[in-house]
């Protein structure tokens, strides 16, 4: 049954033998039957599909720009992102055949556009996007990955799609240049942000020679790519682990403390991350 008003329901799915939920928001913008571009958001960890969804601001910009958004739920609120984190992965939860799935059924029942399918994610969740883009079975158009990185070697075919990662240069949880953590539940090294994007680079076969821009504390670095699958890193010299732009951090400072992580950095300011990830997939490959 296709929407007809705008809608942010609680649906189930059964993946893995496991009840799986997600959050779809589909806007009244949108007619009945009309074929859309369709974001998943991936939350981070100990965040869920409707924090995400309260949190990041695309059920507004869905509004106007006339797309759908799922908000998929980790279980126990983690993905399995291969390297990284928690339940999800310690219990090798099949969440790339879950995310498959849920999109599967969403262009079936929502008529969303195969060709026009957006993952993004906050930390686990941008990890995931990035662990999508490298063994997921739909064609992926574009991924934005904030406070994210990806295990490289990992990742032996992946999919020539669009690349954007936004990263705060002062981010302890998933630090830039690579290394240890803060949070105690991963203990193992991140590899650094250059490195993942590194995997896309040589992938979609970008030029050596970036173009690079600085306003104020933001730097956009931006490689173009055969066939328009650009990759681009935006950096903010004083973030820490947090979506720039958002309402709030993924969790509260109570539920830090009861699992034994620090606190949500403060929110950037320098600018938009839903809006610049939103402008990224839209515009047409170069």
């Amino acid at each position: 049954m296709i929407l007809a008003a705008a809608l942010s329901l609680t649906l189930h799915l059964m993946s893995g033998g496991i009840d799986r939920t997600y959050h779809l928001y589909r806007p009244a913008s949108l007619g009945q039957g009309e074929r859309a571009p369709l974001v998943v958001m991936l939350h981070g960890g100990f965040g869920t599909g409707a924090q995400a969804e309260k949190d990041y601001g695309w059920d507004k910009l869905a509004d106007r720009e006339h797309f759908i958004v799922a908000y998929p739920d980790g279980v126990r609120r983690s993905w399995n992102a291969g390297m990284c984190c928690g339940p999800a992965r310690d219990q090798h939860l099949d969440d790339v055949a879950f995310i498959g799935a849920l999109v599967n059924e969403i262009q079936r029942t929502q008529n969303a556009d195969p060709q026009r399918v957006y993952i993004t994610g906050m930390s686990n969740g941008a990890m995931m996007a990035y662990r999508l883009a490298c063994e997921a079975t739909f064609p992926i158009a574009a991924v934005g990955s904030v406070a994210g990185t990806f295990d490289m070697p990992s990742c032996a075919h992946p999919q020539s799609t669009r690349i954007m990662e936004i990263h705060g240069l002062t981010d302890q949880h998933v630090p830039f240049n690579g290394g240890i953590g803060i949070n105690h539940s991963q203990p193992q090294p991140f590899p650094p942000v250059a490195s993942s994007l590194a995997v896309w680079q040589n992938a979609n076969g970008c030029a050596s020679d970036p173009r690079r821009s600085t306003t104020g504390v933001v730097t956009r670095t931006r490689w173009t790519c055969a066939q328009g699958d650009d990759v681009e890193l935006i950096t903010i010299a004083n973030a820490g682990h947090e979506w720039p732009g958002s309402h709030k951090g993924p969790r509260g400072a109570l539920l830090g403390r009861l699992l034994h992580i620090a606190p949500a950095d403060p929110v950037s300011d320098a600018m938009n991350a839903t809006d610049t990830l939103w402008r990224f997939f839209a515009s047409p490959p170069k």
